[in-house]
């Protein structure tokens, strides 16, 4: 057994025995139900943890990542999450959460190929060839990459939006709101892009589905 996975494992042991010092009742308790108020799309990024950004518990947060927190209608696995999340969890939040200096990201910013990936970061090329001028007239390339960054969350929000889930559940009279924002690795804290969707009316009209 490796020093590291050893490391792990006895890691895990430390995190119980300190829970259940803190609350006897922890574990059997969370074993009971989840009904987190909040889901989380975001990076798979190592250095992103969803639930330690926010402050929060297990079971306050459900969780789906992906490389550069993509929201793609043809997502089996993302949008089963977001019909859980939604339909069953009733969630209240949704919220987009990328990252400066997102490797994904950049490698959307280039042309090298890095191998299968190369197919879904064409995805977040289409991001930049629909905000191509706007990105180009940024002549540093520090505040281009940043900008694209916000740039990809905000489209991602409105991608959610878009989704026939989500508008089934504004239709329904349903609490739920989206959110975007772009954490940052050298702060810790993240920004609040302003876009925040409760209802389809900011959606072009094309994208307002009928129930």
């Amino acid at each position: 057994m490796s020093d590291f996975y050893k490391k792990i494992l006895d890691n895990n042991k430390k995190w119980v025995e300190n829970s259940l010092a803190l609350d006897p009742n922890f574990f059997q308790d969370l074993a009971k139900q989840q009904t987190p108020p909040l889901l989380w799309i975001g990076c798979s990024d190592s250095r992103v943890p969803a639930n330690e950004i926010v402050g929060a518990k297990p079971g306050d947060v459900f969780v789906h990542r992906n490389i550069a927190n993509m929201v793609i209608h043809s997502d089996m696995n993302m949008l089963s999450v977001l019909d859980y999340a939604v339909n069953v969890l009733k969630v209240k939040h949704v919220i987009v959460c990328g990252h400066y200096g997102c490797g994904g990201v950049l490698a959307a910013m280039n042309n090298q190929s890095i191998g299968i990936i190369d197919n879904w970061i064409r995805h977040i090329k289409d991001i930049y060839r629909l905000h191509q001028a706007h990105l180009d007239s940024i002549e540093d390339k520090t505040d281009r990459f940043n900008a694209f960054v916000e740039v990809n969350v905000k489209e991602q929000v409105f991608d959610l939006a878009k989704t026939s889930i989500v508008q089934s559940a504004w239709k329904n009279g349903q609490d739920l709101t989206l959110h975007g924002w772009a954490y940052g690795l050298n702060s810790g804290f993240v920004t609040d892009l302003d876009v925040n969707i409760s209802s389809d009316v900011d959606l072009d009209e094309v994208y307002q589905l009928k129930f």
